[in-house]
């Protein structure tokens, strides 16, 4: 499954680029891609498992950009 987020306050390129490195390295993400400019940001991954994947994503994008919020 592959869907699109919007991402509010993402304040930097470089926490952009971390969050990316950091959502793919996730256990069931195919492939993820986090676009500054946009404030977007795409992930793909396991059907079955994608609520809980999410879930782990929201942590990883909280550790690295404590204030982003991903709007769903």
């Amino acid at each position: 499954m592959k869907k699109k987020f919007k991402l509010q306050d993402l304040d930097c390129a470089n926490c952009a680029q971390k969050m990316e490195d950091a959502i793919k390295k996730i256990p069931g993400v195919t492939d993820a891609s986090v676009n500054f400019m946009m404030q977007k940001m795409t992930v793909e991954a396991d059907d079955d498992k994608f609520d809980d994947i999410m879930k782990e994503v929201q942590a990883v994008c909280s550790k690295v950009e404590p204030d982003c919020r991903i709007l769903m």
